[in-house]
């Protein structure tokens, strides 16, 4: 199988980062945990994306099967979006993602404070003599 025109990687994690590239393909994934949407519905929720990006990540979702798209013979037409049950196999990754970022202290990103030493190492700070 290609993606692209280029052979998958061989690796798991490369495979998945090639299928969910991009910064907004998680977040679509994790908008459709939620249940089936429409793409406004999906355009609402994801403050910031194009219809462009969002049509490239759902026509890519249904090419590798982890989106169906109905489309409902109404007018006007309604399409609905929803994920498949191989994609719905990424709600505990995205589960994982969630209880690992909890984890990671908050940076200010206006006075962009770097984090201690302790902070990205776990060792720990001599005591101030």
């Amino acid at each position: 199988m290609t993606f692209s025109g280029t052979p998958w990687p061989e690796c798991g994690i490369a495979r998945f980062l090639t299928l969910l590239d991009g910064p907004w393909a998680t977040l679509i994934i994790r908008e459709l945990l939620t249940g089936p949407a429409r793409f406004t519905e999906l355009r609402d929720a994801l403050t910031g994306i194009s219809a462009h990006t969002l049509t490239n990540r759902l026509r890519r979702f249904e090419t590798y099967g982890l989106v169906t798209r109905t489309v409902y013979a109404e007018i006007p037409p309604r399409v609905v979006y929803e994920l498949t049950a191989s994609g719905e196999a990424l709600r505990p990754v995205l589960e994982a993602m969630n209880t690992w970022a909890a984890t990671v202290p908050m940076i200010d990103a206006e006075s962009a404070v770097p984090l201690p030493a302790s902070c990205v190492t776990g060792a720990t700070e001599p005591a101030s003599a």
